[in-house]
């Protein structure tokens, strides 16, 4: 296994709201794993990003992720079709993703764990109890689990 203090982890957050965006970004900054966060606003633009279109089509300047953190709600395509369409996609590289986001609906939940998420956190108000979270989930994916390459 890549020690991946090595190499920076490849971080995806699809979020359309500039708050949430600069929290992950700082909790992120606050965390002890080395990272590159890449921020996509909507759900067309996260599946341009991983599909490779448009201004994404350069995986030097858009890497695979290794860690793709998606909102639901969002404009465009919500996280629900984005989930949908990789699904579809069976031929596209493993991908480790963790639905966050302000839902803590059962529907939202079971029909997310359905389309093949590993994690759902519904994010917490509290700047503090969020960069906890993101804490966790930086030491969980990218020090005690063991994924393939």
């Amino acid at each position: 296994m890549e020690d991946i203090n090595e190499k920076a982890a490849v971080i995806l957050l699809a979020e359309d709201d500039p708050g949430d965006q600069e929290l992950t970004r700082r909790a992120l900054a606050e965390g002890k794993i080395k990272n590159t966060l890449h921020i996509v606003e909507n759900g067309e633009e996260a599946l341009d990003y991983l599909f490779r279109r448009g201004k994404y089509s350069d995986p030097k300047s858009s890497p695979w992720p290794d860690l793709f953190l998606l909102d639901l709600n969002m404009p465009k395509v919500d996280g629900r079709n984005v989930l949908q369409q990789l699904k579809d996609r069976p031929d596209l590289p493993h991908l480790v993703i963790v639905v966050l986001t302000t839902s803590s609906q059962e529907e939202d939940i079971l029909r997310t764990y359905n389309l093949g998420i590993k994690s759902f956190i519904t994010k917490p108000v509290d700047f503090g109890q969020f960069t906890k979270i993101i804490h966790a989930l930086e030491d969980y994916w990218f020090q005690i689990v063991v994924l393939p390459k």
